[in-house]
């Protein structure tokens, strides 16, 4: 009777550990997107975006940071304008390349020399997931460098907006081509802009996209990914998300490449344009990766980032 009891007081618990690792590693979904976004990145600092010749033949160098004017600091493009808004000679005090400048400017100069400045970075990119667990979104595959500074911007806030397709200029070998895009910032902002990495932005999804989302699918891991027929899924017209098929021709741990082989997508762009960063790849049903690359000798060819390392880096 002892050796029946301990038999079935066993049996339930081997069931038990066997169900819970089924649960734990359940299949991690993401829903694909492929919208348009405009990027704006609030920086730390007022910048001189391109070289400006003064009065005096000093020069501004892009890249010069605006510290003070009139010994009142400068936060942001707004303190600037309130400051020149001032008649008379004014005392700008500069960092450039660190070291610190003052220049003196007078009040129409001082007026020229602020179209010159921003304090921000935009860009146009592609949306590439929404995490229906924890309101994360991935965008881009690859960093936000600032055309100014050569680099990854310090910045204090972010965000991004649904953007429209206007025009589209095409790629041609040893000429990427590109989107020309309108930013719709009468909408309600998508999301915020947390973190730029290499691995893309990364950021809290705001729900202030009008359109149903679509379903959340399986991400396909590097292993499970194959040469062959895929999708992406990006905007070329509109904010309108469609769907063209590649090829995918090398797969190497977290990076693959692909050739474009539909023929709408073709003739509409020439293949991979600027732009197209972040746009969702699919294959068989499932999540493989972004688009983060063009070769530009060859623009039907394109490189991608898988959504498991993107994942991965996301946190």
């Amino acid at each position: 009777m002892n050796r029946h009891w301990r038999q079935l007081v066993i049996l339930p618990m081997l069931i038990f550990l066997l169900v819970l690792p089924i649960q734990a590693f359940a299949a991690k979904k993401l829903i694909p997107m492929g919208e348009a976004i405009g990027i704006q990145l609030q920086l730390s600092h007022v910048f001189v975006a391109h070289d400006v010749l003064l009065a005096s033949n000093q020069w501004m160098k892009g890249g010069a940071v605006i510290e003070k004017i009139n010994d009142v600091p400068v936060k942001s493009l707004a303190d600037a304008k309130q400051a020149v808004a001032k008649d008379g000679q004014q005392k700008w005090t500069i960092n450039s390349g660190g070291q610190q400048i003052t220049l003196e400017l007078q009040d129409q100069e001082a007026e020229h020399v602020i179209s010159f400045l921003k304090d921000e970075t935009d860009g146009v990119g592609t949306l590439t997931y929404i995490d229906p667990e924890t309101k994360n979104y991935g965008a881009l595959g690859h960093q936000i460098v600032d055309s100014t500074l050569q680099e990854a911007p310090v910045f204090k806030a972010g965000s991004i907006f649904l953007a429209s397709i206007q025009q589209i200029r095409k790629s041609t070998p040893g000429q990427p081509g590109y989107k020309i895009s309108s930013i719709e910032k009468h909408q309600e902002r998508l999301g915020s802009i947390d973190k730029n990495t290499i691995y893309g932005i990364f950021g809290r999804w705001e729900e202030g996209y009008q359109q149903r989302l679509p379903k959340a699918i399986e991400i396909m891991h590097e292993k499970d990914i194959k040469a062959g027929k895929a999708e992406i899924y990006t905007a070329i017209e509109g904010s309108k998300v469609e769907s063209f098929t590649i090829e995918i021709t090398k797969v190497e741990n977290e990076r693959l490449e692909f050739l474009v082989s539909d023929k709408k997508l073709i003739e509409k762009t020439g293949g991979i344009l600027q732009g197209m960063s972040g746009s969702p790849i699919i294959q068989d049903g499932r999540f493989v990766g972004a688009v983060t690359h063009m070769f530009v000798e060859e623009p039907k060819k394109g490189a991608a980032l898988t959504v498991a390392e993107m994942l991965r880096r996301s946190s």
